[in-house]
């Protein structure tokens, strides 16, 4: 199951033998563990225990399916949490195979590791009695739906745009906009507001830098120089030098550039350039805005400015200015001297 059911999960079956919390989201596999810990146990002092799934090899699993087989002291269930634990199916067969064919009534067993670990590992969501739970990075909607159920719990209203906008503005990453959403509601709270709006997010959530990027793209692709500005601006104040600014803008253009050219679904794009899939929807979005050659030659601008200034034949203050005039006057900005 994916992240975002696992509560409703709990609520319909309490707490089950074993928990495999898998997946590059850390914010969904530490959540979720700590759910189980809040709902279930009593007193972490004796009743839990942690291994660091690196140090248990051979002769060593022993010490986890004796914690698993222990019986609980004040809390109803003992809990064991293992991180990162990729035993192999040998080490399976001859330590693990009875937790988890018939585990111990009175232990929760829960495993979260960030992958699935190499070649030869024992398939643990395969296994008999675990409980799956998909840490996996999530797609826009499902992400959508966490912010607008969340916001829905504290009693704070959210429309689909509004939670697409915070989710833009968090590039995705789950850590932080769970950070950025705790915030909002504490806004909300403090001013009264029942509804959560852009202009509350706008003056509570700032963008990331990557987002400010795309933004700064998006405002090039339209011609629209006074946004162009305005965003090199607040880039600049939040610490980001000329050459910062032209370094972001090779390493963008040059992703759209080879985002136009390859063919195929969003994931296959992903998977062939080494980047998310969210990432190449969006730069796939983005790239058909821009006119054929545009995105070449702009990605072509940055990149000479840039090695102007490592030859010393540009200031970075200057290259910067060369990029812009360059990119919204065309190639009869080049006959002029910056």
């Amino acid at each position: 199951m994916k992240y975002v059911e696992f509560r409703k999960f709990t609520d319909e079956n309490g707490a089950l033998p074993v928990y495999l919390f898998e997946g590059e989201e850390t914010y969904f596999r530490e959540r979720g563990s700590e759910l189980l810990l809040k709902r279930f146990l009593k007193e972490p002092t004796l009743d839990f225990t942690a291994f660091d799934g690196g140090t248990l090899k051979g002769e060593k699993l022993k010490a986890l399916a004796d914690a698993v087989n222990s019986f609980p002291f004040l809390s109803e269930k003992r809990f064991i949490k293992v991180t990162e634990f990729y035993p192999t199916e040998k080490e399976y067969d001859f330590y693990l195979r009875p937790i988890f064919e018939n585990p111990p009534k009175d232990s929760v067993l829960m495993i979260v590791n960030s992958g699935k670990g190499k070649a030869g590992c024992a398939a643990l969501a395969k296994k008999p009695n675990v409980t799956y739970v998909d840490c996996g990075r999530s797609d826009e909607e499902t992400i959508k739906k966490w912010i607008y159920v969340t916001c829905k719990r504290a009693g704070v209203y959210a429309d689909g745009v509004t939670c697409g906008k915070i989710a833009a503005y968090c590039v995705n990453d789950m850590s932080r906009i769970a950070k950025e959403t705790e915030k909002l509601l504490v806004y909300c709270s403090a001013t009264g507001a029942a509804r959560l709006t852009d202009e509350i997010v706008d003056e509570v959530v700032y963008p990331d830098s990557e987002y400010k990027i795309y933004e700064l793209a998006n405002a090039l692709s339209r011609k629209n120089y006074s946004a162009y500005v305005k965003i090199l601006s607040e880039l600049s104040s939040k610490g980001f030098d000329e050459i910062s600014l032209l370094n972001s803008l090779c390493y963008y253009f040059k992703g759209l550039y080879e985002v136009s050219l390859s063919r195929g679904s969003d994931r296959e794009v992903a998977g062939a350039l080494g980047i998310k899939e969210y990432a190449a929807k969006k730069n796939r979005e983005q790239a058909a805005k821009f006119p054929k050659g545009e995105l070449f030659r702009c990605y072509r601008d940055v990149y000479e400015a840039i090695g102007g200034i490592k030859c010393g034949e540009l200031t970075p203050s200057s290259a910067l200015k060369a990029v812009t005039a360059r990119v919204f006057f065309g190639s009869e900005s080049r006959k002029v001297p910056l």
